[in-house]
């Protein structure tokens, strides 16, 4: 009997998402904050102007997308991705499924794959969706209109809409760390919700030492930190260093904890169910 692929395993995780209450519980967060942000801009003058692109929310919805990634990393991503990514292991544990599923012919390592993709396809459809939401009620709001960079220069409609695009694949490098931080929890605790709020925790954790004094020198090496990278792009000429930053940086988070996360449910002991 042929063994299935990983990518048939794959398309099982995903039947699974689909049939779970997290999925669109998060997927509904994702369309529902950036339509209530929309909503307050049309309803109130001003914004908030001491973040990069808060002043310009009215004068062009472009602004609106880019304002939310820089809110959204505080704790709704984390959020959003940890409810699957922290559920994708320990849910089988807390069901007593994964004796059922070594049934299949599939190994371990091809089962921990496909739930590792999953979690990461997931994760990447839940900010896309946002900032596309996003994106369509700021253009709604404030309209299609040129963007001021972080440089000062004002550029087309058409090449802002690019630099958002560009900036949502940054922010997706330490969004997929922080994913696999909650699949290694998941793994480790094998509790669903000890994950999701164990990720979070790191996270706000992290956001916390930003501003602790005398820690400035560690900065630059948090993952919280790599949030920004994308801004980077949003400067003229475009600043690559703290995108090229971001992407090791992100890597020394995001692989050990799927190395580890594969370690232990290797060793996983599934006989009592």
């Amino acid at each position: 009997m042929k063994r299935p692929s990983t990518a048939t395993a794959y398309r099982w995780e995903l039947r699974k998402l689909r049939a779970q209450k997290r999925t669109y519980l998060g997927l509904g967060a994702a369309i529902v904050v950036p339509v209530i942000f929309c909503i307050a801009v049309a309803a109130r003058p001003g914004g908030p102007s001491d973040v990069p692109f808060g002043k310009y929310i009215h004068d062009t919805g472009l602004a609106i997308p880019l304002v939310l990634l820089l809110f959204g990393s505080i704790w709704l991503f984390p959020l959003i991705t940890s409810l699957v990514a922290g559920d994708v292991v320990a849910a089988e544990d807390q069901n007593g499924t994964l004796k059922t599923i070594l049934t299949r012919s599939v190994s371990r390592a091809q089962i921990y794959s496909a739930k590792v993709l999953a979690a990461f396809t997931y994760a990447t459809f839940a900010i896309l969706l946002t900032s596309a939401t996003a994106l369509i009620g700021g253009i709604l709001v404030s309209g299609f209109k040129p963007v001021t960079t972080l440089s000062g220069e004002l550029v087309s409609a058409p090449e802002g809409l690019w630099l958002v695009f560009a900036s949502v694949g940054v922010y997706m490098i330490p969004i997929l760390a922080v994913a696999s931080i909650a699949i290694l929890l998941s793994t480790v605790l094998r509790n669903s919700a000890a994950a999701v709020v164990g990720t979070l925790m790191f996270s706000l954790f992290l956001q916390l030492m930003t501003i602790v004094p005398g820690l400035e020198g560690i900065k630059p090496y948090l993952l919280s930190t790599q949030f920004n990278a994308w801004q980077g792009l949003l400067r003229s000429p475009a600043d690559w260093d703290p995108i090229i930053r971001a992407t090791w940086v992100c890597a020394l988070y995001g692989v050990p904890s799927l190395v580890v996360g594969l370690t232990v449910f290797l060793r996983r002991d599934v006989t009592g169910g």
